[in-house]
């Protein structure tokens, strides 16, 4: 059972959007189909509370930094960004690549950390917004390990759209693709996402080989994918490794690292 006014507040927040970073009441009212009184109304509660804000000239309204606030302290408090700090940051040095840490959350990648050799290296795809699993490197790492049922379950219910010439949109490719990143331990997105961008991907486990989450490297296609690609990967699953074991996942004795 749901409380309809907060129901409702919570309704207003997930409107906004990169695309749609303010809103009138005029347009929350006809998205939600609710009377402007009764927007003005949670727009009043919400701002009282820190969760919007109004911009003065155009009296639209912005998320307000209550949600910042709220979204640092998750960030920080969450297990495998704890776990992860010290080890993304030495393989983006080793590297010279972006390193983000992900986790899977409602059929989509969330990335909740990220690493940078340098201060200025800016890629698309930043830290915070959900990603997706079947044309990124970070989601088919998670998808390779979950169990045939949920695997098919998650693609019966996705549509495999085209994000550029490479995207993989056949089922069949797919799968296939899913059992190569399997074997070697790692996935690879070719300009699967965005064009003129690589990425590998591996699997993060915790206690009970569960997935956590991924770990990925993202780069220009040359740098990801040209002649460092197996030092690449090779430091990119060890450091898989390492975090798998901070957060509780010990491998069966004889495992291999690619397994891990």
């Amino acid at each position: 059972m749901s409380i309809q006014s907060v129901d409702r507040a919570l309704q207003i927040l997930m409107l906004f959007s990169n695309r749609c970073p303010a809103l009138g009441v005029t347009e929350i009212s006809q998205a939600l189909k609710l009377s402007k009184g009764t927007v003005h109304g949670l727009i009043r509660t919400l701002m009282q509370q820190g969760f919007l804000q109004q911009d003065q000239p155009s009296r639209r309204y912005r998320l307000g930094l209550k949600l910042y606030e709220l979204g640092i302290i998750l960030a920080g408090t969450m297990e495998i960004n704890q776990k992860a700090a010290g080890p993304i940051n030495q393989l983006a040095k080793a590297t010279q690549l972006v390193v983000r840490i992900s986790i899977w959350d409602g059929d989509s990648m969330v990335i909740t950390s990220d690493a940078h050799p340098r201060p200025r290296a800016v890629l698309p795809h930043q830290f915070g917004p959900r990603v997706h699993a079947y044309c990124s490197a970070m989601g088919k790492a998670v998808l390779a390990f979950l169990d045939e049922n949920q695997l098919r379950a998650y693609l019966e219910r996705t549509e495999l759209f085209p994000f550029t010439p490479a995207t993989v949109t056949r089922k069949e490719t797919l799968f296939a693709d899913l059992e190569a990143t399997r074997r070697r331990g790692y996935a690879i997105d070719r300009e699967e996402a965005v064009q003129g961008m690589a990425c590998l991907g591996a699997p993060v486990f915790q206690r009970g080989a569960c997935v956590a989450g991924a770990i990925s490297l993202s780069g220009g296609v040359a740098r990801v994918l040209g002649e460092k690609l197996e030092s690449h990967a090779e430091e990119l699953l060890k450091t898989a490794a390492e975090i798998s074991r901070y957060m509780g996942h010990y491998p069966a004795f004889g495992e291999s690292v690619a397994m891990l």
